[in-house]
């Protein structure tokens, strides 16, 4: 794949005119988008070799398994896939992996992880939310515990008592 960016009516950007454009666009030099492009080119081709990634390409680079259903791999996949058409661009992985520099605000990573848990994309996180999250992360990590071992930990989430009293789930606002 030598060209990212191809649109109707208008040449297609040169690799280092689109590093250039992803740079100024988030928290990367132009070197480590260059660099986030051998990572790319390494992950899109994992499983199948089109250049794009797809789910259980990111589950194996994440995982090492591309078979198992994963809930925290499925919200990560959908945050990134951001035209929502069933696979990760280079420009929607870099785009998406900049939550993750250092030089990223700390606002910004906040709302990544208030997305993560908002499973249902409601802009609340509700205790059925919190608790597949916590269900997923204990049966990824091959951990059994009882059903009611599990509603335990989720009940010591400390959420404080003003918030619950307005509702039973957590907005953004509060969970920043």
């Amino acid at each position: 794949m030598s060209c990212f960016c191809l649109r109707k009516g208008k040449p297609a950007k040169t690799n280092h005119d689109q590093f250039i454009m992803l740079a100024s666009e988030t928290s990367f030099t132009v070197n480590e988008v260059e660099a986030l492009l051998d990572l790319y080119k390494k992950l899109s081709s994992a499983v199948i070799d089109d250049g794009l990634i797809h789910k259980e390409e990111l589950q194996f680079a994440l995982l090492r398994n591309s078979s198992k259903q994963n809930l925290f791999v499925d919200r990560v996949f959908d945050m990134f896939d951001i035209k929502r058409n069933g696979v990760i661009e280079f420009t929607e992985f870099v785009r998406s992996l900049s939550i993750f520099h250092p030089n990223a605000s700390p606002e910004k990573k906040i709302e990544f992880a208030f997305r993560l848990f908002d499973i249902r994309q409601s802009g609340y996180i509700g205790h059925n939310e919190l608790k597949e999250m916590v269900l997923a992360t204990l049966t990824e990590s091959d951990v059994t515990v009882p059903d009611d071992a599990v509603e335990s930990i989720v009940e010591k989430v400390h959420i404080p008592s003003h918030i619950l009293n307005c509702c039973p789930s957590v907005s953004f606002l509060c969970f920043k």
